[in-house]
């Protein structure tokens, strides 16, 4: 007697996922950043600094600090954490397992450059890619090609590069490209090498239960209140520990960035200080491109400027508790120290290169 056939994953369900990718990014990155491409081309600015706007210093810690940069952080993200909630539920619930873990399962470094190409049209900050990284880890896909897709979509974020270069210049953006690209596969594959025999039998197991829940669900018509109970817990699970983080960033910000002047020079300390703090704050897409014009407006050298370059983007510290339960340890750790080390490499190379 032959097994029976899987039962197949409603199509319906892979439509409303391609048709809500396309039509949320399109509203909330695609079209916004086309205009304001025209406006960082002709103003050589795309606003002020959300760290500390038009100051030369971020206002001293107090509550109402952190009201202040939350409310200011929330109204610039709210709509893409609204669709990184959404596609990170409907990864799990409307697209077949199969699919991920044949595009992003596995341990080489085909999975890697999978998940780097597939965050280039994402252009996600890196607290509202989480919830799809911590819905592709549910999927099994594999700890490499998750964490190339995370730190792509800020890294790599193409509309990010362009404002790059008309407001700080073309070879900022070279740097930034150069780096992130080392970056983003570098470090996916690092993180996939750390990946044991054990590890791959144990992923090939637990992806064999994702599919069985996953066909289940489809013969029982039940994709859609699946989908709905996967994004409600989600939202429960990620948002009040994320809000709370934002709060305590937004009232730390004096501690994390000093005052801001020609005293902040080149030295090894300075760079090493600002890469760690760019590590841990929280911004926004393409915020890192204010703040840093803002900072050497003010005379900060090319050095930390360039550190803060590579380590405001990729990763913060609301982020990396986000998406804390979807990877071991020692894989968030790979993945702080590589971006300490490429904030480090920016911070020397500007020097070098005398920006």
């Amino acid at each position: 007697m032959s097994p029976p056939q899987p039962v197949a994953t409603p199509v319906w369900g892979i439509v409303v996922f391609f048709a809500l990718a396309v039509a949320g990014l399109f509203y909330v990155k695609w079209s916004p950043y086309y205009h304001r491409a025209f406006v960082a081309a002709g103003q050589h600015a795309i606003g002020n600094s959300i760290l500390m706007g038009k100051a030369s210093a971020a206002p001293p810690a107090s509550l109402q600090a952190a009201l202040d940069y939350a409310w200011a952080y929330g109204k610039a993200i709210w709509q893409a954490m609204v669709l990184g909630l959404l596609l990170g539920s409907a990864v799990q619930a409307l697209l077949p397992p199969r699919w991920i873990a044949k595009t992003l399962g596995r341990t080489g470094f085909g999975s890697v450059a999978a998940g780097g190409m597939l965050s280039l049209p994402g252009m996600m900050c890196t607290c509202c890619a989480a919830p799809v990284v911590v819905g592709l880890r549910q999927q099994r896909a594999s700890a490499g090609g998750a964490i190339a897709f995370w730190l792509g979509n800020t890294v790599l974020n193409p509309a990010t590069l362009v404002f790059m270069g008309f407001v700080l210049g073309w070879h900022w953006t070279a740097l930034r490209l150069v780096l992130g690209v080392l970056m983003v596969f570098g470090t996916g594959y690092l993180v996939s090498r750390l990946a044991t025999p054990i590890d791959a039998v144990a992923a090939r197991a637990q992806l064999h239960t994702a599919v069985t829940a996953a066909e289940g669900q489809a013969a029982t018509g039940g994709t859609f209140a699946r989908w709905m109970r996967i994004l409600a817990r989600m939202t429960l699970r990620l948002v009040p520990e994320y809000l709370v983080l934002v709060l305590l960033l937004g009232a730390a910000r004096a501690w994390l960035f000093p005052h801001i002047g020609p005293d902040i020079g080149n030295e090894v300390l300075w760079i090493a200080a600002l890469a760690v703090a760019g590590m841990l704050f929280v911004i926004p897409t393409a915020g890192e491109v204010p703040i840093i014009q803002a900072m050497l407006s003010l005379g900060m050298a090319a050095g930390p400027a360039g550190a803060l370059l590579m380590t405001l983007p990729p990763i913060s510290l609301p982020s990396l508790v986000m998406v804390g339960r979807s990877f071991p340890t020692k894989v968030l750790a790979l993945v702080v120290v590589s971006v300490l080390a490429f904030g480090l490499a920016g911070g020397f190379l500007a020097v070098l290169l005398r920006f």
